[in-house]
């Protein structure tokens, strides 16, 4: 009930009286009263005001399943949410959700998490309070060939949320991070389990750096906190909710064509590096070119020296600035 209560109080201008609430859920003034007191110990901070109720004068900084859902405006996007004080990997959580068939539109969502992967096996390792680890589980109705775009949705969904949400102008760097000032502000990575041409399901990661005081020093030059770009600490929970809404917007408008081309103008306008030099790294295949953008299937356009024109797919391939991390 929790939720119910959250939702409730969040989306009141004022104050909620308590008849309100016992209405409109169905419950006891007093099981209304011990749910305010539940809130108050968790960190909300709740006025209580006799003949006017209740309202939310601060929220802290959660990302519970009942803060989370309480902030939604989604049709499906992050319905239900299931959140892990602790957990190995979003991603892994998901994959076993999915296994014993959770819905699509399901959000993984951690406090902390110790075996986070990255793209090409690489680990993220996330502190609690320090960044938001989410993965969206989905069962999407499209050929396996044409999930890997779901990766570029996401992005431009990310960007859509930190641009709408926290006031920061985002860049993607192709084909799984968003950038800011240079740097990497959010990496996503997409699982999938399919058959030859069907999707049992797939998963997509986003690890969105929030409030990362000190970066381990290898990564201080090369990544970014939404924290170090603001100067404030966000609320997680409202981006998340944000980044749900944007997605299930992006998506629904790929599932309409089931490629980019409705989403390819914004994001080329979003693509760090277009226009200038590039390094592509593929194995046993190494060039350098100029970034064109991405085509309606997702693939980066790169014009050689040579004047080929070379459309990279987005696998087992790394794509560099020649002068920069973008």
């Amino acid at each position: 009930m929790k939720g119910s209560v959250l939702t409730a109080l969040g989306r009141a201008d004022g104050f909620v009286s308590g008849q309100e609430l016992c209405e409109e859920l169905q419950v006891s003034r007093t099981a209304v009263w011990k749910v305010i007191n539940q809130l108050k110990e968790d960190g909300y901070e709740i006025e209580s005001v006799p003949r006017k109720g209740y309202r939310i004068l601060q929220r802290p900084d959660l990302v519970t399943a009942e803060e989370i859902e309480s902030r939604l405006c989604t049709k499906w996007a992050g319905r239900p949410v299931r959140y892990c004080v602790e957990i190995d990997s979003t991603n892994n959580e998901a994959r076993r959700l999915a296994e014993t068939g959770a819905p699509s539109g399901t959000l993984v969502v951690a406090e902390e998490q110790n075996q986070g992967k990255g793209r090409r096996g690489r680990s993220w390792v996330m502190s609690a309070g320090s960044a938001i680890a989410m993965t969206l589980l989905l069962r999407p109705k499209i050929a396996p060939t044409h999930a890997s775009m779901l990766t570029l949705v996401m992005g431009v969904a990310v960007a859509r949320a930190c641009r709408n949400f926290c006031g920061v102008e985002t860049r993607i760097k192709w084909p799984n991070d968003v950038v800011a000032d240079g740097r990497k502000l959010c990496g996503i990575l997409t699982e999938m389990s399919s058959e030859i041409d069907y999707i049992n399901y797939l998963v997509i990661g986003a690890g969105i750096n929030t409030y990362v005081r000190d970066f381990p020093e290898e990564l201080a030059q090369k990544a970014v906190s939404l924290h170090e770009l603001t100067g404030s600490r966000p609320d997680r929970a409202g981006l998340i909710a944000e980044c749900m809404y944007q997605f299930e917007l992006c998506c629904e408008e790929f599932l309409r064509t089931q490629d980019m081309s409705g989403l390819k103008d914004e994001y080329n306008g979003l693509l760090a590096g277009i226009g200038g030099r590039v390094r592509v790294l593929e194995p046993g295949n190494e060039y350098d070119g100029v970034s064109e953008g991405i085509n309606e299937r997702g693939e980066l356009l790169v014009r050689r020296d040579d004047g080929r024109v070379e459309a990279v797919y987005a696998g087992e391939v790394s794509v560099r600035g020649i002068y920069g991390y973008v």
